[in-house]
């Protein structure tokens, strides 16, 4: 990382010679230059999936289409966005991607080449610093050499702080402890604009965002759900052990709930857990370990951590937006087995579950189901043959 004193002065270099300093140091390292993408041409369609890859997903919805014989698909994503190390089929470092010319012109050779399809993620130049990283130029490069350019967006790259706070009071966008809101909102609406300007099969992968890009298809989050399966029992003990491990405390409303989770707990009415540092291999016995998981509590909306958590068979209990609900049972034909509880009744919620262990139970129990039919990756292949790839799905 740059000291910001230095990035500021770095930008005000002109790219032409921004690209011969990096990759001057890269000769001076003696860097080897990475691969670019290639694919199976004998596929009837071949999808290339870049540069953001968070949670894995570009490799998973890619490796989802590739449950189609007829599709071969390959992602990248930019080295230092990927610091957990997911899965990707490419891991290219971001000095490459923005500064070698090089690079960039076999990259755009090889998609022409290779590929039918480009799913552009979080609104990144799929093509990195080429035309100084102008997504509208690039797309028109991409299509003019006959590849279809999609888009889909994962998250805060799209969630508009203004709507957000309109329907959420307790929205993280209330003030700028968690990110600057207005710089944010100058970003999200010009990414929102763009996807407006390119104009091509369009995705988003939680629910929620629907609200932010209605003309856009819901491309579910893929998990594999074998690790989480657990035969251990859950709402049986007398003191219900409650889960919360946030991955980020400010968004997940943990300052807010810890008071009143910690006073339950006190009362030996639940045994409240939370950790941290956890590695993603210790997630599964964490969760198999208790009854009930508490995602979040002031965004609306779920995506990986708690499909793990429906995986294992646990009872999640999270806040979710209704535009939200509506939008898996517009996309699935299936309700969200999530309780619904906010920061406000959480607690009336919790002591319920105490009371009714019994209908909590059945309702924990319709997670794993409902993870394999929209969450495995099945669901996320039929969306892309369909909308994306221009194929029948294989049903």
């Amino acid at each position: 990382m740059m000291h910001p004193a230095i990035e500021k002065l770095w930008k005000l270099v002109p790219k032409v010679v921004q690209d011969g300093i990096a990759m001057t140091v890269d000769r001076v390292r003696r860097a080897p230059m990475p691969p670019v993408p290639s694919a199976d041409t004998r596929c009837e369609a071949r999808v290339f999936i870049s540069p953001a890859n968070y949670a894995g997903q570009g490799y998973r919805w890619g490796r989802a289409a590739m449950r189609d014989e007829r599709v071969d698909a390959k992602n990248l994503v930019y080295a230092e966005i990927n610091p957990f190390g997911y899965p990707a089929d490419y891991s290219v470092p971001w000095r490459t991607v923005t500064h070698d010319r090089v690079w960039q012109r076999r990259l755009l050779e090889a998609l022409a080449r290779d590929f039918t399809h480009v799913l552009i993620e979080a609104e990144f130049p799929p093509l990195g610093g080429m035309w100084n990283g102008d997504v509208r130029r690039q797309v028109r490069e991409l299509r003019a050499r006959g590849l279809i350019v999609g888009a889909v967006s994962h998250g805060n790259d799209i969630r508009l702080p203004s709507r957000h706070r309109e329907h959420e009071p307790w929205s993280p966008f209330v003030n700028d402890d968690w990110v600057p809101v207005e710089r944010l909102e100058q970003v999200v609406a010009a990414n929102r604009q763009l996807l407006d300007d390119v104009a091509g099969p369009t995705f988003v992968s939680t629910p929620g965002l629907m609200l932010d890009v209605p003309y856009a298809h819901l491309l579910p989050v893929v998990i594999d759900p074998d690790p989480w399966r657990t035969e251990a029992p859950v709402l049986e003990r007398e003191r219900l052990r409650v889960l919360h491990i946030p991955s980020n405390p400010l968004v997940k409303g943990t300052a807010e709930i810890e008071p009143l989770l910690r006073r339950l707990h006190d009362e030996g009415i639940i045994e409240y857990v939370t950790v941290t540092g956890l590695s993603q291999a210790e997630m599964p016995a964490m969760f198999a370990s208790g009854d009930v998981v508490l995602d979040q509590f002031r965004l609306g909306d779920y995506g990986v951590a708690a499909c793990e958590a429906m995986a294992a068979g646990r009872l999640v209990i999270s806040h979710i937006g209704e535009y939200a609900r509506e939008a898996v049972r517009e996309g699935t034909g299936l309700e969200l087995p999530i309780v619904e509880a906010d920061i406000d009744s959480l607690e009336s919620v919790l002591r319920d579950v105490v009371q009714h262990r019994e209908r909590y139970r059945a309702e924990a129990a319709r997670g794993p189901a409902f993870v394999d039919l929209v969450h495995d990756g099945s669901a996320s292949r039929i969306v892309l043959e369909r909308e994306l790839l221009g194929l029948t799905p294989n049903e």
